[in-house]
């Protein structure tokens, strides 16, 4: 049996689904935290919203590592926010990055962003998708928290709330929040969204493959050129 198989026996991901249905954003946090312990980890983008998963999380575990990917190609707004809140929250911050530079990643491959679904694909699964394989890994994660919500897309609508991806489970403590759920929560405990919230930027991702919300836009449209919504890292496909 590989570690894998014996990870995914010790958990049952329909039985922790069931289990967590119906608790609050803080019982599945700390539930997650009473099952997993320090194999239990959070995953950020730092984006629009993300300071309400950090502070949820962070109230309960204040050690939780904190995974970050910096692709290299972020806002400059991102980098100030995710300073921000790590000060503020005094954040346990892991940061992954790919194993190439940003300029080494183009010499070789050029911009693999402006060459279709399969360049993003590549770009994604280089720059994301394997730094968080091996933050996972070497942070001996069993389970991890992300801030996924349902109403963010129509890739999500569907999420359960603990679900298994590779051989961890993957737990959503807020995935039936709405957007007003999250204004709440921020304005309550004086939290702040993005710095480009304002500016129109409703999913930040890299500089490169995210636009504002227009009018003729939908959410879904404003990541990836509208070609895709998932980078690859909350695909169970992906491997992760």
């Amino acid at each position: 049996m590989t570690t894998a198989d014996t990870l995914a026996a010790a958990v049952d991901p329909t039985a922790a689904d069931r289990r967590l249905s119906g608790a609050s954003p803080s019982e599945r946090v700390s539930w997650a935290l009473g099952q997993f312990g320090d194999a239990l980890v959070l995953s950020t983008s730092f984006g629009a919203q993300s300071a309400v998963m950090l502070h949820l999380a962070t109230r309960i575990a204040p050690g939780i590592p904190v995974v970050f990917i910096d692709t290299g190609y972020l806002f400059p707004e991102t980098y100030q926010f995710a300073d921000l809140l790590t000060r503020r929250l005094r954040l346990n911050l892991r940061v992954y990055r790919a194993a190439e530079s940003p300029a080494w990643l183009e010499a070789r491959h050029g911009k693999l962003w402006e060459k279709g679904a399969e360049g993003l694909a590549t770009y994604n699964q280089i720059v994301k998708v394997e730094p968080m394989q091996r933050a996972l890994s070497e942070l001996g994660a069993r389970a991890w928290l992300a801030g996924l919500r349902r109403v963010q897309s129509s890739t999500r609508e569907n999420l359960p709330v603990a679900s298994l991806q590779d051989s961890r489970l993957k737990i959503l403590p807020i995935l039936e929040w709405t957007d007003r759920d999250v204004h709440r929560y921020l304005t309550e405990n004086d939290l702040p969204y993005h710095p480009l919230w304002e500016k129109g930027y409703v999913s930040i991702g890299d500089v490169h493959t995210t636009r504002p919300l227009t009018g003729e836009m939908t959410p879904e449209e404003t990541r990836f050129f509208g070609i895709k919504r998932e980078c690859g890292i909350h695909d169970p496909a992906s491997g992760i």
